[in-house]
């Protein structure tokens, strides 16, 4: 697929979601225009190894739990965050995989409102907690193996955060 048919297949795609107040604020001043977001992704493994993932409730579709950035919010608090309010579990952040953009990390939601992220992709170790979905962002968790992931029906960047960190190889990328 060309880096045009994402592009397309990434602007198709269209999402539900509440915004934040300063979201909105924004929103008050540039309507639906494209507005790019600072977000986070957490990967959390298990000792199996598989990756726990959460089925959202807008798109019915599995990614890792993550989330925007607030204002004056610090990254790492909000990986933690989202993982809390996502699955119900606690982490502590190992590292930093890689940062992520482009065309599989935009959304158009149902209003409208067109949003790029730039995804902080963290590693992290379960602290705490049984993952548990929300039932309101999120309708399920599980820990899933490469070969499961690869048979769900996920979020257009999930594979491209996948290939590039070569989770195909998680092995190597853990090492």
């Amino acid at each position: 697929m060309s880096a045009s048919d994402d592009s397309q297949r990434g602007a198709k795609r269209v999402a539900q979601r509440v915004p934040s107040d300063y979201v909105l604020r924004l929103r008050d001043r540039i309507g639906h225009d494209l507005l790019v977001m600072p977000s986070v992704t957490v990967l959390l493994f298990d000792e199996q190894d598989r990756v726990l993932l959460v089925r959202h409730s807008d798109r019915d579709v599995w990614v890792a739990p993550g989330g925007m950035v607030e204002p004056d919010e610090d990254p790492e608090e909000t990986a933690r965050r989202e993982m809390r309010e996502e699955t119900g579990v606690d982490v502590d952040l190992v590292s930093i995989l890689g940062v992520f953009g482009g065309p599989e990390f935009r959304v158009t939601y149902r209003n409208g409102d067109q949003v790029g992220y730039v995804m902080t992709v963290f590693e992290a170790r379960m602290a705490g907690g049984e993952p548990t979905p929300d039932l309101d962002e999120t309708l399920d968790v599980g820990f899933f193996t490469r070969d499961q992931v690869g048979a769900l029906d996920v979020a257009d960047w999930l594979p491209t955060v996948a290939h590039r960190l070569a989770l195909s190889e998680w092995e190597a990328a853990r090492a």
